[in-house]
């Protein structure tokens, strides 16, 4: 659908057409722009995380690049992972300035729900290059378990 929009005077020279939700969706994006250079990004999750698997457990790996071991909290509730930490601003020197700054600082809470309740117990986790590896075993009356049909 075509329709001619109304511009100032410096347009008007310049056929152009319309379309409703391509300007919603530009509206929106502005919206969310500012909203973001507000208050903050509204939608990004900290850290962020990937989340698999199988019958026996579920791997979580979260993405926490600069934090030491002793800065992550790991807490396991039933079948909800939450992971906390803090990462510090670096510290200037004498005579340094601020050019720009766009790697986060501060703290965090990120709660993930896992597929299946855990065996807190078998937890395990590693930090290797930035990266979080948490290995959730699936508690053992949560597994399936294999029933054999007997023939009468």
């Amino acid at each position: 659908m075509f329709a001619r929009t109304f511009f100032p005077a410096t347009f008007r020279s310049v056929p152009r057409s319309w379309d409703s939700f391509q300007e919603l969706s530009r509206i929106q994006s502005e919206m969310d722009r500012l909203v973001d250079q507000s208050w903050g990004s509204r939608t990004a999750e900290y850290p962020p995380v990937n989340v698999w698997a199988n019958e026996d457990e579920t791997v979580v790996q979260a993405e926490l690049p600069g934090l030491a071991p002793e800065d992550i909290e790991i807490s396991v509730v039933q079948n909800a992972l939450t992971l906390r930490g803090s990462r510090k601003p670096e510290e200037l020197r004498q005579g340094e300035s601020v050019h720009r700054r766009e790697r986060w600082t501060g703290s965090f809470i990120r709660t993930v729900e896992l597929p299946f309740e855990v065996d807190s117990n078998g937890v395990q986790a590693e930090c290797r290059n930035g990266v979080l590896s948490v290995r959730l075993p699936r508690a053992a009356e949560h597994k399936p378990r294999k029933i054999t049909v007997k023939a009468s």
